[in-house]
């Protein structure tokens, strides 16, 4: 599918579900070219096909972005299928709630290796390309790199790194009228969030309910909200918008 040069290109790691399948949708029906990236070929491709209900021009590549070749090669064929990249979001994401205590090295890694691993070296990937469309990065971090929560030291520790990295990638960045942005959602209702109500057994309704709650506006967030505000970080209304660390959480750290 070639590119046309007043086509944006934007490339989604994590785009197969969750934050990052909202996003591209989002700007697929903006008319925008989409890569989805994920490390699962048949949710992948299983993705892309819901995806092509909103547009043709969104395409998948399979890989792991804790590993740097990985990332090199995404950004890569995100080139050779579009001729170009105008906007990268970082949305893939690893989470385990537990304490201290009972974190192992293997979850340390995992959480690290895609949370902040990732994140930079797709980022390097991609630097070249960006500063040739004047483009613009979004990281995916977390509240929770913006203030404690019990059971999430090491995530925390993680999602805080990629709002340190986002800040001062910004700076490197603008000389070359390449904005870098991240944000900071609280709850959404993703599969990180299934996943602990799985963990602790709980009725999904339920929990979900219950972890309203804590936030001012009774609830927890949906992917589509979050992406509205990438969306609108990524386009030319956010043009004086460059190191900022968007919280998006309903209210909660404002308690």
């Amino acid at each position: 599918m070639p590119h046309k040069s007043d086509v944006q290109v934007a490339l989604i790691s994590g785009g197969t579900s969750g934050i990052g399948f909202a996003t591209a949708k989002l700007l697929l029906k903006e008319g925008w070219c989409v890569v989805i990236n994920g490390r699962d070929e048949k949710s992948g491709q299983k993705a892309k096909m819901k995806l092509r209900r909103y547009s043709s021009r969104v395409q998948y590549i399979q890989g792991d972005v804790s590993k740097i070749e990985d990332c090199q090669r995404i950004v890569k064929e995100t080139v050779k299928l579009f001729g170009g990249v105008s906007a990268l979001v970082t949305a893939a994401g690893y989470y385990e709630e537990e304490l201290l205590a009972d974190v192992t090295e293997a979850a340390f890694d995992e959480m690290f290796g895609t949370n902040v691993k990732g994140t930079v070296f797709l980022c390097q990937a991609a630097l070249p390309y960006l500063r040739a469309t004047k483009g613009s990065i979004v990281t995916v971090a977390s509240d929770a790199g913006l203030q404690g929560n019990v059971a999430c030291s090491v995530y925390g520790a993680s999602k805080g790194a990629v709002v340190s990295f986002t800040k001062s990638l910004s700076l490197e960045m603008a000389p070359h009228n390449v904005r870098v942005n991240c944000v900071c959602p609280g709850d959404v209702d993703t599969s990180l969030v299934d996943k602990q109500i799985a963990n602790a057994q709980q009725n999904a309704e339920a929990a979900k309910a219950e972890m309203g709650q804590h936030y001012p506006l009774g609830r927890i967030g949906q992917p589509h909200e979050i992406g509205e505000v990438i969306v609108f970080l990524l386009s030319n209304k956010a043009s004086f918008v460059t190191g900022a660390a968007w919280t998006i959480d309903g209210g909660l750290t404002s308690w």
